[in-house]
């Protein structure tokens, strides 16, 4: 990764007042008459005469001043999003000007896990008012469990924030940039929590057939549904278009699992579609799609982990390889050849919970974890060596940070940004964080409360039970946040 230093701001010098001039030489001349002291009325002797600074004022006032404003140890605590109580009555409000796109949109049941699906209105988008789409699963009162749904849903109308003065080139093309943003969604009911999903277009061998757009969902009840939600999707933009209830219904429901679960993922290497579910009694599936749609789950479990596996990724770059995070405080990587169905590498790389974790796309060798207790780390998988051989042992992480004091519940790499990354935690933020950046000696020293606010942290956005979030793959800094609302936005900073 390119490395970059942190900012450090020109130190102000400070201006003081020159010395007296020494008395004028004047011989003493008999003939010689008196000059005139045009300034007799201003000081009649030197025992009045001020020396004043810069600013008309004594220097020792002037330093007295300055060094109050400077003296920020015995002035008021920063305040910390996330970790400074508030007073009673006291709210948090965003500042307008970090952001270049901003929205909160309510839905009827706040959303554990949602995922972003991607579209055919291109990539590196930059235009305003923004459009996405997303699917999201419910979690709904305990008496209202029954109410419970796939939500299949299209952001439109996301405009930037207003900012005086930009004259960026975005500008010339958007349209409509005060519009507000709508919600529009088609419910598909599961009568279970969603605790877990994600969405997977799959690409058929005949070129000529349409993409199909299929999610995965970790349910409550410990069934796996998997939908088939492109009608869904296709009827946003096609009017008079209707779902029908069979559309509603699942394709394929994994029933493999005995206990609920968290971990899911699809494979972006195999085109026809392959699924890794993980469940609370440390069991894990492969499900696998073939071309004419059906779907097989293998009944050889991979068995290792001691406790529920929270988290699953399939590796990047090699197609047959995966890892999976666990409440047992590890990390484990997998080969899904493996006939032995064990790990390959395991490490400990936590004393808490595992949460989550993030494969990086762009340094495939990498990999980010948050645990519950707040600290989120980075690995580089080549020092991982499989156990019983000499060099095994606890991994060191290439970066650590402890800033987060509540569990972390989602983490993400940027798509395309090897040093940037997102985190969600349960002291309600969402903070960005650039590993590029490096904390020189001298800015250790200087820097004030650098302790308890890394360099390397970009941003903190409040984001009231903060969840999960994602990148937008196809709206460069574009993030997407679900809580107690979902939150869009992209920030000044990334």
């Amino acid at each position: 990764m390119s490395k970059r230093t942190a900012e450090e701001g020109p130190a102000g010098a400070r201006l003081k007042s020159g010395g007296r001039p020494d008395a004028m030489d004047i011989d003493d001349k008999p003939d010689m008459g008196e000059f005139e002291d045009e300034f007799e009325d201003e000081f009649e002797s030197e025992d009045e005469i001020i020396e004043a600074g810069v600013d008309g004022r004594p220097d020792a006032e002037r330093e007295a001043e300055e060094a109050a404003a400077m003296d920020v140890d015995n002035g008021p605590a920063t305040f910390i999003v996330g970790r400074t109580k508030l007073d009673p009555g006291q709210t948090l409000a965003p500042d307008p000007t970090t952001y270049r796109m901003l929205h909160n949109l309510s839905t009827p049941w706040p959303c554990l896990s949602f995922d972003i699906v991607r579209d055919g209105l291109g990539d590196n988008r930059t235009v305003y008012p923004a459009t996405m789409y997303t699917v999201s699963g419910t979690q709904a009162e305990g008496s209202k469990a029954g109410d419970n749904a796939l939500l299949v849903m299209k952001f439109s109308g996301l405009s930037k924030m207003d900012s005086e003065g930009d004259d960026s080139s975005d500008d010339e093309d958007d349209e409509d940039e005060d519009a507000d943003p709508i919600l529009e969604s088609r419910s598909i009911p599961i009568g279970s929590t969603t605790n877990r999903i994600r969405a997977f277009q799959a690409r058929p061998q005949d070129a000529s057939r349409p993409r199909v757009t299929l999610t995965a969902t970790m349910t409550e009840s410990s069934n796996v549904l998997i939908h088939d939600i492109t009608p869904h999707l296709a009827s946003f933009d096609n009017p008079g278009s209707v779902v029908t209830p069979q559309q509603n219904k699942p394709v394929s429901t994994i029933r493999a699992h005995k206990a609920e679960g968290y971990a899911v993922d699809w494979s972006s290497l195999h085109p026809a579609g392959k699924l890794l579910t993980g469940d609370n009694d440390g069991v894990i599936y492969l499900t696998t799609r073939s071309d004419g749609g059906g779907f097989v789950t293998d009944t050889r479990p991979f068995l290792g982990h001691t406790s529920s596996v929270e988290e699953i990724q399939w590796s990047p770059s090699e197609a047959s390889v995966f890892a999976s995070a666990s409440s047992d405080g590890t990390i484990r990587v997998w080969d899904v050849r493996s006939k032995s169905r064990a790990p390959a590498l395991s490490m400990q790389v936590s004393k808490t919970d595992v949460n989550v974790m993030s494969w990086s796309r762009q340094t495939t060798h990498l990999l980010a974890s948050g645990a519950d207790d707040g600290e989120w780390a980075v690995w580089d998988l080549r020092q991982w060596k499989p156990s019983g051989t000499a060099a095994a042992g606890k991994p060191t992480p290439i970066a650590s940070f402890g800033y987060h004091k509540e569990q972390i519940t989602s983490i993400e790499w940027h798509p395309t940004d090897d040093s940037i990354v997102a985190v969600a935690a349960g002291d309600n933020t969402v903070t960005l964080w650039d590993l590029a950046v490096e904390l020189d000696d001298e800015e250790s020293k200087d820097t004030a409360g650098v302790q308890d606010v890394p360099p390397q942290l970009l941003f903190v956005h409040y984001q009231n039970q903060a969840k999960e979030l994602h990148w937008h793959p196809q709206i460069p800094g574009a993030l997407v946040a679900t809580g107690e609302v979902f939150s869009v936005f992209r920030t000044i900073s990334v």
